[in-house]
């Protein structure tokens, strides 16, 4: 009989021996395709801790780079450091440079691999320019540099040159160092350099450079030291680690250390650029680094779920039929997916969506977005209704896609903005949307980023005054412009701890004060740096004064109530804070000038208070009264109508130098003939510029007519004379005063020249420059006021003074006051062993002469004493 087939039926009759697929067969495969998924996870796995481990090694090394960086800074602030002591004095000895090195002991960090710090004087001769080493410290170890000439050592004279033309800090290329002896290393360290200008303006070009130069300061290190410190003993992924100089073209190994075996893996190089040299660090990872992962207990579960899976397939393998048509039909739905995932490039690196048009169902998301995206897509989020999808729906060419940003939600719930483009398509007849987007997060991100630098203060991360000013002006041009405030701070004697603990101190004072006053504000309240040490506050919504002067208060008390640290040392702060209600001011200009003027006025009332813009106020009338006081002084010079008035001081120990002591003090005669004391007229002159007149007309009067000040006449012991803050911006001063000395014949010894502590913080270098000279000339020096700002001892030990004149408000309240005794009595005994003549001022009862007697006060000042008195050549019937 012919062979029939039957075509009735496509399953395959189980039964049939020459059909059937034994069961050990399924479940062997079941096994293999176990195994193989097993391996392929725990290879992704592995690879996966590779880059971990990779990421680790790199970020290791990348943070050594960075500590030698930080190092190699550090050694750049030390002598930078010794540069300014250089640039403060025009004649620095040895003790003063062993001072200062000392002073620079206490800072552990900047002494890493130092050996020696040593000033070599240039010296110009026939043959060239030489450089001896003159100073040096420490003296212990460094004798061989004494006279050591930078000329003989060509890598140090390079770095020189170089830092004497670019006044930057110049590394020398490594050598061995003359402290070394006559070791083995052939480079065992390296020299920075800054160099050292004659006194005045810095100059700006090479060649001024090169004829202003008189000197290096140059800092010698140890290599291994200095590097073996930014290297940790036992890090976690390197194997070794290698320093070398790539600045001459070929490397030069400069450190090496070993810890353990390498891996097979490329090293990793990090560059380090400094004092115009390159070095770099190449590291290699540990053998053991990929010893840790979880890449076998993928293997080893994955066999025993292969395992298992065998198992389950040699069950289902010997079940009925229905079973293999199911697992048929089964396979041919993996077949086609397999087909569809080659098709639409599962593997593609975007987000990519099939959405149909008709009912808005996701029909495909590609590997990356079924990571990437929530499982419940919510489809308003996408832009399919909006005018970018029409646009690709509408366009004549298949395929057109029309792009705009958008934000998608992350798997983990999070928002992330992808740039998104859109496409009109057609599949197996079902019209379609087809959506690929791509993360740009990250350039959004450095897009805000920018938008806030522009828009905040970088130190305080407060707005700046840009932003200020704008929201400021926003406001004024809202109709709830009458229902607001803006406050005006500006922190009390700042600038003390900028000129004792340096400006990274002052620095994060400010980014302190200003996360303490932002706690104390409303969320709508507008906080921003405007400059230096000064704020702005704008308060919406505050329709009474009163409740403008309660904000200000509290921002008052909690930067009063704060106690900054620093570097073993604390400070207080206050502020004065000026008030003024937006409705008083036509314009944003004239908001801010209101503004400034309270803060003034808060200031000149004794600081860390509020003043409050009124346009009746009388002490804001006399704030705008100044400049017609200016004017009037500008007048009473030109019609010679300043007045001297002297003050003498009276002795209060027996071993005190003999004498009359006189203080010159300024008084200036109306138009009307009366009497007008500097509290009058002084603030304008110092606010518009007017103060280098009167003090060159003081001095000039005072040193002419020496003899004919006091009663005494040429037997005056001492005439005091007082200079303002402007006196240290006068470049002329003091050739003035040398010049008057030499042309009246005066005795320099009779004259003391005051300064006020605040004036002498104020610039604490030109301070210093200026005392040097003037008691270069013979002329004693006063720090007056002493107390009166935020005041430290330092001073007395860091200024060439002759006296010290302790601030009346602590002798006035000495009598009532421990704290003002032990005040005076610190100072007197700290004054005492600096040398310094001690002078007590606004001594008004005999109570007070006796306590300070016991107290060992050298000398007193005031009205228990002497009321002050016209100088006798200026005397007439009416004085």
């Amino acid at each position: 009989m012919p062979f029939a087939i039957d075509n009735t039926s496509t399953v395959p009759d189980p039964t049939s021996p020459s059909r059937r697929v034994p069961a050990w067969a399924w479940a062997l495969l079941a096994f293999l395709l176990g195994i193989g998924l097993t391996l392929w996870l725990a290879y992704g796995e592995k690879q996966r801790d590779i880059r971990d481990a990779r990421h680790g090694f790199t970020a290791e090394t990348v943070k050594i780079a960075g500590s030698i960086q930080t190092q190699l800074e550090q050694c750049e602030r030390l002598i930078r450091a010794f540069q300014s002591v250089f640039l403060a004095s025009d004649q620095v000895t040895a003790d003063e440079y062993a001072r200062a090195y000392q002073n620079m002991q206490t800072n552990t960090e900047v002494r890493i691999g130092l050996l020696a710090l040593a000033y070599a004087q240039r010296q110009v001769k026939p043959d060239g320019d030489h450089f001896p080493t003159l100073l040096f410290a420490p003296q212990p170890g460094n004798e061989a540099i004494r006279g050591l000439d930078v000329a003989t050592q060509p890598m140090n004279l390079e770095a020189l040159l170089r830092s004497r033309d670019s006044n930057q800090v110049a590394m020398s290329a490594p050598f061995r160092l003359v402290q070394s002896g006559n070791g083995n290393k052939h480079s065992d360290g390296f020299i920075l350099r800054l160099p050292v200008y004659a006194a005045g303006q810095v100059p700006t070009s090479v060649d001024a450079r090169r004829q202003a130069l008189v000197g290096s300061i140059g800092a010698s290190f140890r290599i291994d030291d200095l590097l073996g410190a930014a290297i940790p003993r036992d890090p976690i992924a390197l194997a070794d680690v290698t320093i070398n100089d790539l600045t001459d073209g070929e490397p030069r190994t400069l450190f090496a250390r070993h810890f353990d075996a390498p891996a097979s893996l490329p090293a990793h190089v990090v560059k380090v650029q400094f004092g115009g040299r390159l070095w770099s660090v190449t590291a290699h990872a540990r053998h053991d680094i990929y010893a840790a992962g979880n890449w076998k207990t993928v293997l080893w579960v994955g066999g025993v779920i292969s395992m298992l899976l065998a198992a389950l397939t040699w069950s289902l393998a010997s079940t009925r039929e229905r079973a293999l048509v199911l697992g048929t039909a089964l396979s041919q739905r993996v077949v086609a997916s397999e087909e569809r995932f080659r098709r639409l490039n599962e593997l593609l690196p975007c987000l990519v969506l099939l959405i149909r048009k008709d009912n808005g169902a996701i029909v495909y998301r590609n590997a990356v977005a079924r990571e990437r995206l929530a499982d419940r897509l919510e489809l308003a989020g996408l832009p399919l209704s909006e005018p970018v999808a029409k646009d690709a729906a509408a366009s004549p060419v298949a395929g057109t896609m029309a792009g705009t940003d958008i934000q998608l939600q992350a798997a983990d719930g999070s928002l992330f903005w992808a740039s998104t483009w859109i496409s009109s398509i057609e599949i197996d007849g079902t019209p379609m949307w087809l959506l690929v987007a791509s993360d740009n997060t990250v350039q959004r991100q450095l897009t805000e980023k920018l938008g806030y630098q522009a828009s905040h203060d970088s130190l305080t991360r407060l707005y700046n005054r840009r932003e200020f000013e704008a929201r400021v002006q926003t406001l004024l041009a809202s109709p709830a412009r009458d229902d607001g405030a803006l406050l005006f701070l500006d922190l009390d004697q700042f600038k003390l701890i900028n000129d004792t603990s340096g400006h990274r101190a002052g620095d994060e004072l400010l980014a302190q004060l200003a996360a303490v006053m932002q706690e104390k504000l409303r969320p709508v309240d507008v906080l921003a740096r405007l400059g230096g040490d000064e704020f702005g506050v704008l308060l919406p919504g505050i329709i009474e004064l009163e409740s403008a002067v309660q904000a200000a208060e509290r921002l008052r008390r909690c930067i009063e109530a704060f106690i900054f640290g620093w570097e073993g040392r604390t400070y207080t702060s206050s502020a004065s804070i000026g008030v003024v209600m937006l409705r008083n001011a036509s314009s944003m200009q004239a908001l801010f000038t209101h503004a400034d003027a309270a803060c003034y006025l808060a200031k000149e009332a004794g600081r860390n208070r509020i003043h409050a813009y009124a346009e009746d106020d009388a002490a804001i009338t006399h704030r705008m009264s100044e400049m017609e006081w200016a004017n009037r002084v500008r007048d009473a010079l030109r019609d010679d109508r300043l007045l001297l008035d002297y003050q003498e001081l009276h002795a209060l120990q027996a071993n005190a130098i003999g004498g009359v002591h006189i203080e010159l003090l300024l008084r200036l005669r109306g138009e009307d003939g009366g009497v007008v004391l500097p509290g009058a007229f002084l603030p304008a002159a110092e606010r518009y510029g007017l103060m280098p007149q009167i003090d060159r007309w003081v001095v000039e009067t005072a040193l002419s007519q020496l003899d004919r000040l006091h009663p005494d006449g040429a037997d005056l012991a001492n005439c005091a004379i007082n200079l303002s803050a402007a006196s240290l911006e006068d470049e002329g001063l003091f050739d003035c005063i040398a010049e008057l000395l030499t042309e009246h014949r005066v005795t320099p010894q009779r004259v003391t020249f005051e300064i006020t502590e605040t004036v002498a913080m104020r610039d604490f270098a030109a301070s210093s420059v200026l005392i040097s000279r003037l008691r270069g000339l013979g002329c004693k020096v006063a720090l007056d006021d002493f107390g009166a700002g935020m005041s430290s001892f330092g001073y007395l030990k860091n200024l060439e003074l002759d006296v010290v004149k302790i601030d009346g408000s602590f002798v006035q309240n000495l009598a009532g006051d421990a704290m003002s005794q032990s005040i005076v009595r610190a100072v007197t005994e700290i004054g005492h062993l600096q040398g310094l003549q001690v002078v007590a001022e606004w001594v008004s009862s005999p109570q007070l002469l006796a306590m300070l007697a016991a107290m060992q006060v050298d000398y007193a000042q005031g009205f228990a004493l002497h009321h002050p008195q016209r100088v006798c050549f200026q005397r007439n019937g009416n004085d």
